[in-house]
C-alpha cells in the first residue's frame, strides 16, 4: 500500500465540497448531509483502503462501497469522478432527464455505483448480504457501508447489525456518519442513540471511533479494523453536519436546501479558504 498523501486528500476534499456545492445549488439536494461525508469518502477512495479498479469497473475482487444514506449522492459523484470512473464535466447532468447521476444513487458499477439507496435503513442489510455472497463464492473483497445516523433509528439496521455478528460477517465493516442531526432535527431529540458505541459493542461488532473530519484519525482506525477477524467492524465517525460553510454548520435545515445568491458566494468562498 503506497503512502497516503493527506495533502492532495485535502485538496481533494475541497474539490468535492465544492461541486457538492454547485450541483445541489442548481437542482437541489442534500448538502449538509454531504458535507459531513467528504472526508470520510476521500480517505477509503484515496487513502489506500478500498481497492477498485475504474478502468475495469466490473472486477469481481474490487471492494464494495454501499452508500446506504443515498441522498449524499452528490458527493459520491464527485468522489468517483475524481477517482476515475468518468469525466468530472459529467457531473453538470446531476438530476438531469436520462443522467446515471440522479438525485439518489442508481446501481451502475460502470461509473462505480454498486447499489440503488436511498430508502433509508437498507443498506447495512444490503451490505451483509454481498459479503456473505462473497465468501461463499470465495472472493477476497471486502463490504464498506456508509449510513447515517438518523437511519440507525431504524429497527432493520439493527437487525442486519445483529445477522452480521451472528454470521461473523468480518468483510463487512459499517462507516457511521455521526454529524448528530436529522433533517427534522437534532438526533437526541427525535431518537437517541446514545449509548451509540456501547450499543453495537453489545449487537457483537468490533468498535473504533473518531473524528469523522481529520483524515489521518480516520486513515488510522479504517487501517485498524482491516485487521479484525471473526467479527464485523464500525467505525463511528463524529462529525458536523454541513461541515466546510460556517452558516450550515449552525442550521440543521440546509438537510434539504441549498444556499443561493450571496450566501451561495460565502459558501464557496469559505470552502475555498477552509
Amino acid at each position: 500500500m503506497k503512502k497516503a498523501d493527506f495533502a492532495a486528500m485535502k485538496q481533494i476534499a475541497r474539490e468535492v465540497r465544492l461541486d457538492v456545492l454547485e450541483m445541489t445549488s442548481r437542482f437541489g439536494g442534500h448538502p449538509s448531509s454531504c458535507f459531513s461525508t467528504v472526508e470520510i469518502l476521500i480517505v477509503l477512495y484515496f487513502g489506500g483502503i478500498l481497492r477498485y479498479r475504474p478502468k475495469d469497473p466490473g472486477w469481481p475482487n474490487r471492494d464494495r462501497f454501499i452508500l446506504s444514506k443515498g441522498h449524499a449522492a452528490p458527493a459520491l459523484y464527485s468522489v468517483l469522478a475524481r477517482a476515475g470512473y468518468f469525466d468530472p464535466s459529467e457531473l453538470a447532468r446531476f438530476r438531469t432527464l436520462d443522467s446515471p447521476f440522479q438525485g439518489h444513487p442508481k446501481q451502475d458499477t460502470a461509473i462505480g455505483v454498486e447499489v440503488t439507496s436511498g430508502s433509508l435503513g437498507q443498506g447495512l442489510s444490503f451490505g451483509l448480504g454481498t459479503a456473505l455472497a462473497g465468501r461463499l463464492a470465495k472472493r477476497d473483497f471486502r463490504v464498506f457501508v456508509l449510513t447515517g445516523d438518523g437511519e440507525c433509528d431504524e429497527g432493520q439496521v439493527w437487525e442486519a447489525a445483529m445477522a452480521a455478528a451472528h454470521f461473523a460477517a468480518d468483510r463487512l465493516t459499517a462507516i457511521v456518519d455521526y454529524n448528530k442531526y436529522q433533517q427534522t432535527g437534532p438526533i437526541e431529540r427525535e431518537m437517541a442513540l446514545e449509548p451509540f458505541a456501547d450499543k453495537w459493542r453489545a449487537f457483537g461488532w468490533h468498535v473504533v471511533e473518531t473524528d469523522g473530519h481529520d483524515l489521518v484519525s480516520l486513515h488510522e482506525q479504517l487501517l485498524s479494523v482491516l485487521e479484525v477477524q471473526g467479527q464485523p467492524q464500525v467505525v463511528i465517525a463524529h462529525t458536523r453536519k454541513g461541515k466546510g460553510v460556517s452558516f450550515m454548520e449552525k442550521d440543521f435545515t440546509y438537510h434539504a436546501k441549498s444556499p443561493t445568491g450571496q450566501l451561495y458566494a460565502k459558501a464557496r468562498e469559505e470552502i475555498l479558504c477552509g
